[in-house]
């Protein structure tokens, strides 16, 4: 009997636990869940590996892209939050703090990569950044849109 699971019949076992709650009437049903949550996983996992890509630039070597004090406090979080979560999967904290292990060393290696091609910045650029424009002034802020009289650029 090597063969998939049919994805439209009714279910053919059953939990012995009476707290047991079914999620849906056929595999079908969970897989479309499954596939919904997969998209959104990835979704935010590409927001994570944008976030982690900008911050390259806020490390001057290459033990700092590894971060392993960071690296620690990110496990010990995401295992936190799973232990967290009202869910009586076996061993849920174990998958999520693995998963994210597997994840952040992927992400090193990317950051790694990342770090090569980039460059110090010139000691002037250091400076924190302002939250306009640099040819923005503030009295061009404060004045109305279109000409003034006395703008010398006024018809």
């Amino acid at each position: 009997m090597n063969q998939e699971p049919a994805t439209d019949s009714p279910a053919v076992r059953r939990f012995t636990d009476p707290a047991y709650r079914p999620i849906a009437a056929n595999l079908a049903q969970i897989r479309e869940g499954i596939d919904r949550i997969d998209e959104q996983i990835v979704a935010l996992l590409a927001q994570r590996a944008a976030l982690v890509q900008d911050a390259t630039r806020f490390k001057a070597d290459a033990f700092q892209v590894s971060a392993p004090a960071r690296q620690a406090q990110v496990f010990a979080r995401v295992r936190a939050l799973a232990e967290a979560q009202p869910n009586l999967f076996p061993r849920f904290a174990t998958i999520v703090e693995s998963t994210y292990r597997t994840l952040v060393a992927g992400f090193v290696d990317c950051e790694q990569a990342f770090f090569a091609g980039t460059e110090p910045v010139p000691a002037a650029s250091n400076a924190p950044p302002t939250d306009r424009p640099a040819s923005a002034s503030p009295s061009a802020a404060a004045r109305p849109a279109g000409p003034s009289p006395s703008d010398p650029d006024t018809p």
